[in-house]
C-alpha cells in the first residue's frame, strides 16, 4: 500500500461525496472511506493450511436533512457510483423520522491538525516467510512436552489499512495505520485428559512481536498446566483474573457507561457519574493519543479531537463514554468516543500475578472464561469458568467446570489489588485483578 497516493486518493473521495451531498440538497453530511489489505497464513501439524489474502474498500455517507438522517455505502468510487449511493442515502433520509439530537459533532471540536502517532509500519511479508514464522511458533509448541499431542494450527497475520472521515464542516483527515500478529493454540493429553490452549502477540511494528518460539512455549505450557483438572465444592473465596482476562472487566464498565446505554437507562450504571463505583485505589485513564498503542487515534468517528482524560479517579467515575449524538440526548457534550474509547490505562496497586497469588491463603486464578452471562443491565454476572485452585499462596492443581455468580457493582467494589504485569494487546492496558469474596458454584 503507498500511503501517501492511497491518503490522498481516498480524501478526494471523500470530500467529492461530502460535496456532492450538500450540492442535492443535504444540510450536513458526512463520509467515511476506508482501505485495508491483509495477509493471513496459517500452518497445522507441521503443514501448511490456508493462505488468506484480503483487500476491501468501502464509503460510507450519511446525510442530514431538515434533521432527518440516511446512510448508504458502496465499495464502488467511480463518480457515477459515489452518486448514486449520495441520492440513496438522502432518499433514505426522506422516510426517516426528523430527530432533533441528529446531525454532526460540533465544528469548533474538530481535530485541528491531527498529530502524527506513528501507528503505520509496514511489513514486507510473502507467503514463504509467514509460513517459516508460523512453522516456527507451532514447532516450539508441539517440542516443548510430550503430552502436546496435537495442535489447532499456528497463525501469523499482517494487515494494513487507511481512514479518511471528511464533513461538511471542511474538515477532512485520515491516517493509516498496520496491525501484526502471531499465534498458537494447542492439545495437551494425559490420563484421558484433553485441554487445549493458546497465546497470541499482536503490534503495529512487527519488529516488537514476541518471538514465534516464545508464543508457541507459551501456548503449550498454558495446555499443559490445564490437564487432569478437579471439579472443586460452591464456595466464597478471592478470584484472580489475570491481565488477558482482566481487561474484560473493564470492558463491561465501558458497555455500562457509553452514552446509548446511559440514555436508554439500560444500564447498572445509569446516572453513575460522580459516584463511587470502584475502591479509592482504582484510577482509571483515557490516552488515546500513545504512539504505536493498538487502540490510538488522533480523532474519533466524527473528526473530534480526542485527548487524555480521567475516567475514574479515587474510585470515582467522572463521566461518559460519548458520541455527539448520545451528549445530545444527555445533555452535554461530546468526549470525542464516537467508535470507542482508546487506550483505557487501570493504574497498578500491586506486585505481578505471582504476588497476587502469593497474597491468597485460599483462592481461585480464572485461566477461561466461558459463555455471555454478564447483563449490563442488571449488572449479574455469572460466567463458567477453568483454572486454578490456590493454597497457602501456591496454585495446587488445575480446576474445572465452576461458575463465578455474583453482580458487576459487587465484583468493582470488592477489587483488592491491580496487578503491575500489564497486557498492553488491546484497548484496555491493565495487570491482574484480584477480587475479593465472589461465589465460586461448583459440586
Amino acid at each position: 500500500m503507498e500511503e501517501k497516493g492511497v491518503a490522498d486518493s481516498l480524501a478526494t473521495v471523500a470530500k467529492q461525496a461530502v460535496e456532492l451531498a450538500k450540492r442535492l440538497g443535504a444540510d450536513q453530511a458526512e463520509a467515511g472511506v476506508s482501505y485495508d489489505e491483509g495477509l493471513s497464513v496459517t500452518v497445522r501439524m507441521g503443514e501448511l493450511e490456508s493462505v488468506e489474502r484480503q483487500r476491501d474498500r468501502g464509503l460510507a455517507i450519511t446525510v442530514y436533512r431538515n434533521a432527518q438522517k440516511g446512510s448508504a455505502s458502496t465499495t464502488d468510487f467511480d463518480a457515477s457510483s459515489v452518486e448514486e449511493i449520495v441520492r440513496k442515502a438522502l432518499s433514505i433520509g426522506s422516510f426517516t423520522t426528523a430527530d432533533e439530537y441528529a446531525g454532526l459533532a460540533d465544528a469548533a471540536l474538530m481535530a485541528v491538525d491531527p498529530p502524527n502517532l506513528d501507528l503505520y509500519f509496514p511489513w514486507d511479508l510473502d507467503v514463504e516467510r509467514a509460513t517459516e514464522l508460523a512453522l516456527r511458533a507451532e514447532n516450539a509448541a508441539r517440542g516443548l512436552d510430550a503430552r502436546i499431542t496435537n495442535s489447532e494450527g499456528a497463525t501469523v497475520s499482517t494487515g494494513v489499512g487507511s481512514r479518511v472521515y471528511a464533513n461538511s464542516h471542511g474538515f477532512v483527515a485520515g491516517y493509516p495505520t498496520s496491525t501484526h500478529s502471531t499465534s498458537c493454540s494447542v492439545v495437551a493429553k494425559s490420563n484421558g485428559s484433553l485441554e487445549r490452549d493458546y497465546w497470541y502477540t499482536v503490534n503495529r511494528r512487527p519488529e516488537d512481536l514476541d518471538s514465534p518460539e516464545s508464543v508457541g512455549e507459551e501456548a503449550a505450557r498454558r495446555a499443559l498446566a490445564r490437564l487432569n483438572a478437579r471439579q472443586i465444592s460452591t464456595r466464597v473465596v478471592p478470584v484472580i483474573f489475570p491481565a488477558d482476562l482482566a481487561k474484560g472487566l473493564f470492558g463491561h464498565l465501558v458497555a455500562a457507561i457509553r452514552g446509548t446505554a446511559q440514555y436508554r437507562r439500560a444500564s447498572f450504571l445509569v446516572g453513575a457519574a460522580g459516584k463511587q463505583v470502584f475502591p479509592s485505589f482504582v484510577d482509571i485513564t483515557e490516552d488515546p493519543l500513545i504512539p504505536r498503542a493498538l487502540a490510538s487515534a488522533p480523532f474519533d468517528g466524527e473528526g473530534v479531537a480526542t485527548k487524555r482524560r480521567e475516567l475514574v479517579t479515587g474510585g470515582v467515575l467522572q463521566g461518559y463514554v460519548l458520541s455527539s449524538y448520545s451528549a445530545r440526548r444527555l445533555g452535554v457534550q461530546t468526549t470525542g468516543n464516537a467508535g470507542g474509547v482508546h487506550n483505557l490505562l487501570v493504574r497498578p496497586t500491586a506486585g505481578p500475578l505471582d504476588e497476587l497469588i502469593k497474597s491468597c491463603n485460599e483462592g481461585f486464578v480464572v485461566g477461561e472464561l466461558l459463555g455471555q452471562g454478564v447483563n449490563i443491565v442488571t449488572g449479574d454476572y455469572s460466567r463458567g469458568a477453568a483454572g486454578f485452585w490456590i493454597e497457602r499462596g501456591e496454585i495446587v492443581h488445575p480446576v474445572n467446570e465452576v461458575t463465578i455468580a455474583g453482580t458487576l457493582n459487587e465484583l468493582f467494589e470488592n477489587i483488592r489489588a491491580i496487578g503491575s504485569d500489564v497486557d498492553v494487546r488491546g484497548t484496555v492496558r491493565c495487570g491482574s485483578v484480584l477480587v475479593d469474596g465472589l461465589t465460586l458454584a461448583g459440586q
